[in-house]
């Protein structure tokens, strides 16, 4: 993935007294190990902080990437990032309430490494007296052995503590159970705060709330071995207002990766927002300041109908995901799909997953007659309906009205060489391919 973000536009809001009171606003501290002394640190000299990514996919999803901006908004306020993807855990996996993981294989694990690695690089800037740092755990883990690892790490661990974390009671009272593989990962994870602690001077780790466990096996490895107290901040888990989980899109978790959640499908997830969503989302999701939200608040109550939050969300999301041009290029899209727009100037993956969701069809070349066309995609349900649409003006091809039922599609008309966007009225849309 190319660097589309825009790093030197990025800002944290001067209107608060600090960084700490900016993340408390923007609802990102959902538990934390001492917030008075966190806000002291954070208001003063440069700190190094750090997040860990599990390369458990070939992609990062949304839950990330409240993480990687949170990493941001701390680096814009002078500290130094450490942006970890877990070659070691992703090997183990982060114990699940509910059923054990799959282990990837080693080979698959430091491919997806390497994704992972890029994603992080794209929202962080390696520049600079803060420049960020990437680190992978395999490097301190690989070379240490069985015995020197319960040894050294393993004794600093009391097992009762152990399970009486959230995902491993969870997991024991299933019938599931829990491998000791699992069991062992929240060893790990301490051990790389521990690491990176002794590496860099690391006094903060950050993640999501469902890992605190995780963040304080590390915070008390540390103070049992080096006797220094360090700190965790957890964010909250998103939620809907209506109660369902935030993320996800058809079912699918909503990927950062193009290829498996495409600039459009992405697009229309943030534009899809509910009214009651999304001045949170704007809080956590972009670098608007208080005002700029306060104001969109404000349209969203009393012009609903307008979509001014759900628009300017989706467009400052998408934009900090796949880059402004991509995100220019959804919305050419979304326009031309319903009339308002020329669909030629549009390439081929934007049309292909601007239309994805439509009823379609598969035509060969000799079929392109205008009312052979709509009941193939299933717009008219007998040629003597789809005669009657052509007569009322309500059928067209690429948004260009066919008044002649006995109109021929010209093969010069195909969008990229094969395809027909087809309209009924104002919003019933289909797509027909025209096989070679």
């Amino acid at each position: 993935m190319s660097h589309v973000n825009n790093l030197e536009s990025q800002h944290n809001d001067p209107a608060f007294a600090n960084i700490w009171q900016e993340l408390t606003w923007r609802g990102l501290v959902h538990v934390s190990t001492d917030e008075t002394e966190l806000e002291k640190l954070l208001a003063g000299d440069p700190i190094t902080y750090y997040c860990g990514f599990d390369p458990t996919a070939p992609s990062l999803h949304l839950g990330n990437l409240v993480q990687l901006l949170l990493m941001r908004r701390l680096q814009l306020a002078g500290h130094k990032p450490l942006g970890l993807v877990g070659g070691s855990t992703g090997l183990i996996g982060d114990p699940r309430p509910t059923a054990e993981r799959t282990l990837n294989t080693k080979d698959t694990v430091a491919e997806w490494v390497g994704y992972l690695q890029g994603q992080v690089r794209r929202f962080l800037s390696f520049e600079g007296d803060n420049a960020a740092r990437m680190v992978n755990n395999l490097d301190w883990t690989a070379p240490l052995s069985a015995i020197d690892f319960l040894r050294e790490i393993g004794k600093h661990f009391r097992v009762g503590t152990m399970l009486r974390k959230d995902a491993v009671a969870s997991r024991l009272n299933s019938d599931e159970g829990i491998s000791y593989t699992e069991f062992s990962y929240q060893i790990l994870q301490g051990m790389d705060y521990l690491q990176l602690f002794r590496d860099y001077n690391c006094v903060l780790q950050t993640g999501g709330s469902d890992q605190w466990g995780n963040l304080t096996s590390g915070t008390e490895l540390i103070r049992k071995v080096e006797g220094k107290s360090v700190h965790a901040l957890g964010t909250p888990l998103i939620t809907n207002s209506d109660g369902t989980k935030f993320g996800k899109s058809e079912g699918n978790a909503v990927w950062l990766d193009p290829d498996m959640c495409s600039p459009y499908t992405f697009y229309q997830f943030w534009l899809n927002t509910a009214d009651a969503d999304v001045v949170d989302r704007l809080k956590v999701f972009t670098f608007l300041s208080r005002a700029e939200i306060e104001a969109l608040g404000e349209a969203v109550a009393e012009r609903p109908f307008a979509r001014e939050g759900q628009k300017k969300l989706a467009y400052e999301v998408t934009s900090l995901v796949h880059g402004v041009e991509a995100t220019e290029k959804v919305i050419a899209a979304s326009a031309a799909l319903f009339g308002n727009g020329d669909l030629t100037v549009l390439d081929e993956r934007t049309l292909e997953a601007a239309t994805a969701e439509l009823p379609s069809a598969t035509i060969n070349a000799d079929g392109l007659g205008i009312i052979e066309l709509l009941v193939a995609s299933g717009l008219s349900e007998s040629k003597s309906a789809a005669r009657r649409t052509v007569g009322e003006g309500g059928a067209y091809v690429n948004n260009t009205k066919v008044s002649d039922p006995d109109a021929i599609i010209a093969q010069d008309e195909l969008l990229h060489g094969r395809y027909l966007l087809l309209r009924r009225g104002k919003k019933n849309l289909a797509t027909i391919e025209v096989s070679a």
